[in-house]
């Protein structure tokens, strides 16, 4: 089956019809979803929802544009949230210096403190990384994170790709990997050892082609996957198990 290794059923657009987002993505074998988490209320809702639902398995975090709001309280939360048994991951943390919507040493303070935190609890990371890499990695040299770590919906170039992989990260592939414009991103694809290797929706953002203009959900991660195989050259069966056997294993599930 077809593990979707980041999802935020916990937005609005998706919150609501949470039922039916999965029951369409189960008609397309996708079995499996890791709901990732942005704020104290996205991590609630996270942890609410995957107590529903079997097929759901949750991170807990602050994105990066949140990092103003990040205080002693929130740590105090996400240390009560992370011991429920469906909390397999932190995240998404990390840079953000597109939007620049938390001052940028805030933004690291911040990241770094998550860190520390994801060691404490003993949970792998998911990482949020745009326009940031040269702090990001000066950073992750500094403060090893000691658990599986992925760097979520890669923008980067196959250098940072493999300064990433010589860290131990994993990279996973979204959306954009079947856009017009993604021909440095196919380079990238094409470069990253297999076993290193995850794919994800980000819903409901970043929808793939054929379906781009409307809310991305789960089932959409197969043509993620579908423009993996392609660009591999590795048949889209061999690809689904390798890709289930890489995000259990990241996960601990």
């Amino acid at each position: 089956m077809w593990i979707d290794t980041h999802v935020h059923l916990n937005d609005d657009r998706l919150y609501e019809q949470a039922e039916d987002v999965l029951l369409r993505a189960k008609k397309d074998n996708v079995g499996l979803v890791i709901n990732v988490s942005y704020d104290l209320e996205s991590s609630r809702r996270g942890v609410e929802l995957a107590q529903i639902y079997e097929n759901v398995y949750t991170a807990v975090g602050m994105h990066p544009h949140d990092a103003k709001d990040y205080t002693e309280a929130f740590k105090e939360e996400m240390y009560r949230l992370a011991k429920d048994n469906k909390v397999v991951a932190y995240g998404e943390i990390g840079l953000d210096y597109h939007y620049d919507l938390s001052p940028r040493e805030l933004q690291k303070k911040v990241f770094v403190d998550q860190i520390h935190l994801a060691n404490e609890l003993s949970l792998p990371v998911i990482i949020h990384n745009r326009e940031s890499h040269g702090d990001m990695l000066e950073i992750l040299k500094k403060t090893p994170i000691e658990g599986n770590t992925v760097m979520h919906c890669f923008s980067g170039s196959v250098e940072f790709m493999k300064e990433c992989v010589k860290l131990g990260l994993y990279i996973s592939f979204a959306g954009p990997i079947t856009f017009k414009n993604a021909h440095k991103l196919l380079d990238v694809v094409a470069e990253t050892p297999t076993e290193r290797l995850l794919v994800e929706t980000d819903c409901p953002y970043l929808t793939p082609v054929p379906y781009r203009g409307k809310t991305n959900e789960p089932k959409n991660v197969t043509w993620v996957a579908k423009k993996v195989s392609e660009i591999k050259g590795i048949p889209l069966e061999e690809l689904e198990v390798i890709l289930e056997q890489n995000s259990r294993t990241f996960f601990n599930l």
